[in-house]
């Protein structure tokens, strides 16, 4: 990444701390997301019976 693109995301949340809060908060429920789609992934396969 370039200077200019770490100077801009920097002075952005500099200038708007709110959206460290946000940031953090759609990563948190994304990780969540994925590894609950990853869990309904796995029990689907064996209701289908395929790989149980």
């Amino acid at each position: 990444m370039s200077d200019d693109n770490t100077t801009t995301v920097r002075t952005t949340l500099e200038n708007h701390p709110r959206m460290i809060g946000v940031l953090f908060t759609t990563m948190l429920l994304l990780s969540q997301a994925g590894s609950a789609m990853a869990a309904a992934g796995s029990t689907i396969d064996c209701f289908a019976g395929i790989g149980c």
